[in-house]
């Protein structure tokens, strides 16, 4: 390892290993990539296709937080892990890759409106290769079920149409391999001289001239600390709930909060951490009297639920992801239950190993798995949550996670979106192609009807769909952590290029639009 770098990129997940390898296309410089997660290759699930349902359960590889108490989700304290792994949690999710509604991107700032970037959603896809899975007889069925309640099907989910539209999404796999971003843009470009990666690398802040200018890094890696300088720029990659902790600790936030814990005051700006939103979900499940003939999350649909919203007519404000059990519903209890059902003073590898373990011996009877086969949801995702919360280190200490709270449905007009969501999803249940293959309700089930019944399953089914966004806003105005370059305003030589960054999430997940903010900061960081 170099004293001495031209770029550090800190996190190497879905964006920062596209900012590296791509600012590594430039032989003159040397770039620096720090991964706190260990290899893909030590996990190989993490590199198959049909890996993601391991991965998910791996705690190497997916890593543990929770949310504050949610007031309005039944006081829950929502499990908020991530990809912890070279490729981030590009390596363990499902492969999702949607570029999102041309309507979500007029809600972006100039310069990152939908023309603008989809050069840049074309540069990537032509490195990622994405696919599409092919139709089964189930998700016809599924697809002939959401058209009777007004979805449109459509071959393409990535030309920015998505309202009130059901189809294919176009996954992040190959044959039988994953392509994550670091597959794609590092392990499959070979040998790249002039990139270090580093991984198990635990960054524990960035380091500061008396001149407001990020010069280096600090990280523990085997025990041991090092320091590393960068000459030109650091590009923080490591998420929406990462990025913004390490401003924090590194002294970049809310002056107040950083005193409170005897951290000096770099730049005071107190949106570092606020604004923090993701897409809550909560099933709604089916039984089918034969088999699902599905193993993938593959089919999805978008719609305009709440039509008194003020979003823009056309603006979808849920998306319906049609979920076989058999693809992973073992693993999903295995990771799920055990904090639902061990009190959290109680909670840790010990009880969370005897929870997974009398799952995983349960589903070794047979009629336990023949049934879950027969099993499907719809999952209902709120899109475009109007809640905000927000994110504190409640420590100077890196390794102690921060104070996490996306404020679910502290909007109402969330909670009566999920409601009418919720109606959707059992209308297209009971709709005629579904009821041929006999599809019963199991959840919420046949006692919860009102309004306030539907209300309160939500509070205590809600968690998370993994994306995080919005921690460290970009906008045109200085109150907003980044500028349209994503450069940190208050400091010089720092970027941010991750979900942080985006101000108002897209209707879709955020796996692909985290692939473009990072190839369009290295692109910035390419102009003279």
């Amino acid at each position: 390892m170099r004293t001495e770098y031209d770029y550090i990129v800190v996190g190497g997940g879905s964006s920062g290993c596209i900012v590296a390898a791509e600012l590594a296309k430039n032989p003159q410089v040397q770039v620096l990539l720090l991964e706190g997660g260990p290899s893909a290759e030590d996990h190989p699930e993490t590199l198959a296709a049909d890996g993601y349902k391991e991965a998910f359960i791996n705690d190497s590889v997916m890593g543990e937080r929770f949310s504050t108490p949610q007031p309005h989700a039944a006081k829950n304290r929502v499990y908020a892990g991530t990809g912890t792994v070279l490729g981030g949690s590009g390596s363990v999710n499902g492969m999702v890759y949607t570029r999102g509604s041309k309507l979500d991107y007029d809600e972006w700032p100039t310069g990152w409106k939908w023309d603008d970037v989809v050069p840049d959603f074309e540069a990537v896809e032509s490195i990622l290769r994405p696919n599409r899975r092919p139709p089964t007889d189930w998700t016809s069925a599924c697809i002939s079920a959401a058209e009777t309640q007004g979805f449109r099907h459509r071959p393409d989910l990535n030309n920015g149409d998505l309202s009130n539209v059901i189809g294919y999404e176009w996954m992040s796999y190959e044959g039988t391999n994953r392509r994550s971003s670091y597959v794609a843009f590092i392990k499959d470009r070979g040998s790249l001289p002039n990139l270090e990666v580093l991984t198990a690398a635990h960054v524990q802040r960035i380091l500061f001239s008396e001149g407001q200018r990020a010069t280096g890094v600090r990280f523990e890696q085997s025990g041991d600390t090092f320091e590393v300088a960068a000459t030109r720029e650091i590009v923080l990659c490591t998420g929406a709930l990462e990025t913004p902790k390490l401003l924090q600790l590194s002294g970049v936030g809310p002056s107040d909060l950083l005193r409170s814990f005897d951290i000096p005051v770099v730049a005071d700006r107190p949106q570092v951490g606020m604004g923090l939103h993701d897409h809550p979900n909560v099933p709604v499940f089916f039984k089918s009297r034969e088999e699902v003939d599905c193993i993938y999350p593959q089919l999805y649909s978008f719609f305009r639920t709440n039509t008194e919203s003020d979003l823009p007519t056309h603006q979808s404000d849920t998306c319906y992801v049609y979920w076989p059990a058999k693809s992973a519903m073992r693993h999903m209890i295995q990771r799920m239950l055990p904090p639902m059902v061990v009190p959290h003073a109680m909670y840790g590898p010990r009880a969370r190993s005897m929870v997974r373990g009398m799952v995983g011996a349960a589903f070794k009877i047979r009629a336990l798995q023949a049934y879950t086969d027969r099993i499907f949801g719809i999952v209902l995702i709120l899109g475009k949550p109007k809640s905000r919360g927000s994110l504190r280190i409640q420590s100077s200490d890196s390794r102690r996670q921060a104070l996490i709270d996306p404020a679910y449905y502290s909007d109402p007009e969330d909670m009566e979106t999920m409601v009418k969501g919720v109606q959707l999803a059992r209308s297209i249940g009971y709709s005629d192609p579904l009821q041929e293959r006999g599809a019963t309700e199991l959840m919420p089930g046949k006692r919860v009807q009102s309004d306030k019944a539907i209300r309160k399953y939500i509070a205590k089914n809600t968690i998370t769909t993994y994306h995080f966004a919005g921690t460290c806003a970009m906008g045109e105005t200085e109150t907003h952590v980044a500028d349209l370059e994503l450069k940190v305003r208050g400091v010089r030589g720092l970027r941010v290029a991750d979900a942080s960054a985006i101000p108002w999430t897209p209707v879709s997940a955020l796996n692909a639009p985290s692939m473009m903010i990072g190839y369009r900061a290295a692109a910035f960081m390419h102009q003279p």
